[in-house]
């Protein structure tokens, strides 16, 4: 059985690379019918945020991204805490010591870095292991550092980036357990992938270079290597990487500017990995059933928020109207909230909008009709002037006032036969209906929708308030 694992550390949002490693990890356990571990990696006191653990959970959960096991917490799975398993570490630690695969190192961290040609090898490493043992007992701060051979190489098969063999000479003798008892995501990272029986580990291509010091633990442990999936960094257009620390956007972030989180999922899953044909559209389901690691490409992949704006609008509108309307409430402005009906707005916006944040833009006129150029009135291809405008506009406002019942369909039979009795096109009437209810050529919706929404009694406002600047015009 395949089991794949998502080990993020509590530092703060969830970037999206982060998001995409989680993602595909996931996809690679349910596409085989495997098992998806969450593990918090907490262990860096330093850079933690204890709210953190919070967004991993909620983003995670908003994505759609469950796990399989873990400590019971009331009857759901709670993700392993790696604070809450020191002793584990210490104990693989001290195992370590006693088959010379580290050493007790008790240089300041500035006199071994210092110590380093060109990889880290530091004084302790030479220390006879009855003194070093002796220095510890008697409390003298120290760390424990994995002790790298001298000379040969180490190699692995990356499913990504093929085989990779490194000199050991250039490895660092790394921290595995640091002065305060606390491991290192170098030593936890192995003792809980083999623990927790980790097949396949996905993660960033930044931890490429660190897979054989990794490796080495597991051969000095008698341990199975597991099979690794390293993943290509996601750039901006420009090529230079997303990063936290540079501010650029998390999945809170892209989710508060209005984007669904099934889009934001469909489309990272795309930054470095294809189905194999031109199909971009994908539920999570979907993916789950096309996702091969196979198929992930080694380059970078360029982040691109007009691509998500555009898979963002066929998600839209793919959304029941109901789920659709309770996404776009909370974006319609006060003051058109409660003067119309929303779910009447929310059906005409759905087939336009490309995300949620443009709502209130879009629907800014049914608050109040914008100053505007008369000139909007000229339009060819509807044969519609300034004069021919007014025109219509004096005949509707008597027509339209008789009009029962006040409906769309209504409406729009009553101009069209208008039309065609005066000898007009239908978009000589409609157009300027249209620039007389909303001040734009651009609406969510056409002339009698608009109206719809607007009502009867604002409908008849909107328009003699147009024939008033028409006829200065």
């Amino acid at each position: 059985m395949i089991r794949t694992r998502f080990a993020p550390s509590p530092t703060g949002s969830m970037h999206i690379g982060n998001l995409r490693t989680a993602l595909y990890a996931y996809l690679l356990a349910r596409h085989s019918g495997g098992r998806f571990i969450l593990r918090i990696e907490d262990t860096d006191r330093r850079r933690h945020v204890p709210e953190a653990i919070q967004v991993i959970y909620d983003s995670l959960r908003l994505a759609g991204i469950d796990w399989d096991e873990g400590p019971d917490v009331g009857g759901s799975y709670g993700p392993y805490v790696q604070s809450e398993r020191r002793a584990v570490y210490r104990e693989h630690a001290e195992h370590l010591l006693e088959i010379g695969a580290a050493y007790r190192c008790f240089c300041a961290r500035a006199e071994a870095q210092a110590a380093a040609a060109p990889a880290l090898r530091d004084p302790c490493r030479l220390l006879p292991r009855a003194e070093a043992e002796a220095r510890a007992r008697a409390g003298e701060p120290h760390t424990i550092r994995q002790r790298i051979p001298e000379g040969g190489v180490t190699s692995f098969v990356d499913h990504v980036f093929g085989t990779i063999t490194v000199s050991n000479d250039t490895l660092d003798d790394q921290v595995l357990l640091k002065s305060d008892g606390l491991p290192t995501y170098n030593l936890a990272n192995v003792i809980d992938d083999h623990l927790m029986a980790i097949t396949h580990v996905v993660r960033g291509v930044e931890y490429l270079s660190s897979a054989p010091k990794y490796n080495l633990l597991y051969t000095s442990l008698g341990w199975e290597i597991p099979e690794y999936v390293h993943l290509p960094h996601i750039v901006k257009e420009s090529g230079k990487k997303l990063s936290k620390r540079d501010g650029d956007a998390s999945f809170q972030d892209i989710l508060a500017r209005g984007y669904l989180p099934e889009a934001v999922v469909n489309y990272i899953a795309l930054l470095g990995w294809s189905p194999g044909d031109d199909r971009e559209f994908f539920t999570l389901a979907g993916l789950v059933a096309e996702f091969d690691i196979d198929r992930i490409n080694k380059s970078s992949a360029a982040f691109s928020f007009a691509k998500l704006d555009w898979l963002n609008g066929e998600h839209i509108r793919t959304l029941p109207a109901e789920r659709f309307h309770a996404a776009a409430r909370g974006y319609y402005p006060a003051r058109i909230a409660e003067a119309l009906d929303t779910a009447r707005l929310s059906r005409l916006v759905q087939p336009r909008v490309a995300r949620l944040s443009d709502i209130p833009h879009m629907v800014a006129f049914f608050g109040e009709v914008p100053a505007y150029d008369v000139a909007l009135y000229n339009h060819d291809k509807s044969r519609s002037t300034v004069a021919s405008s007014r025109d219509v506009l004096e005949r509707l406002g008597s027509l339209l006032a008789a009009l029962e019942p006040w409906s769309n369909e209504a409406l729009h039979q009553r101009l069209v036969a208008f039309a065609a009795e005066a000898g007009l096109k239908t978009g000589t009437v409609m157009w300027p209906l249209r620039i007389a209810l909303s001040g734009s050529p651009a609406t969510p919706g056409g002339a009698t929708e608009l109206a719809e929404v607007l009502g009867k009694d604002e409908t008849l406002r909107r328009i003699a308030a147009a024939l008033e600047v028409l006829r200065q015009a």
